[in-house]
């Protein structure tokens, strides 16, 4: 089996709504447990170019704001819906969703 972790930056009056969708598609599932994520306050900043409908800021000029970093491990055969269940919920017009292959091991041994 191989193991992804998401690295997905969002705004804190989002997390709830992203917590939530993560759990219908069972994002975070290790073992005997569920629900598993990890969040972190960080800073952001970006500039909207010519045509972006931004959700935060205005066209041509850096904005800066917070914004939580959600981590989440999840199986690769569960990635292409958890993905789909994160945009669904992510107000950003282009969410940043880092995918990270996991070694964990030979886990026939």
């Amino acid at each position: 089996m191989e193991h992804f972790k998401l690295e997905i930056y969002i705004p804190e009056s989002h997390f709830k709504e992203l917590q939530k969708a993560l759990q219908t598609v069972d994002a975070g599932h290790i073992g005997n447990y569920d629900s598993c994520l990890s969040y972190s306050r960080v800073r952001g900043t970006w500039r909207p170019l010519d045509g972006a409908k931004p959700y935060i800021g205005e066209e041509n000029v850096i904005s800066e704001e917070d914004e939580l970093k959600v981590e989440v491990n999840v199986m690769k055969d569960n990635l292409p819906r958890t993905l789909q269940a994160i945009r669904r919920v992510h107000p950003y017009e282009e969410p940043l969703i880092n995918v990270i292959p996991l070694y964990c091991g030979d886990e026939n041994s």
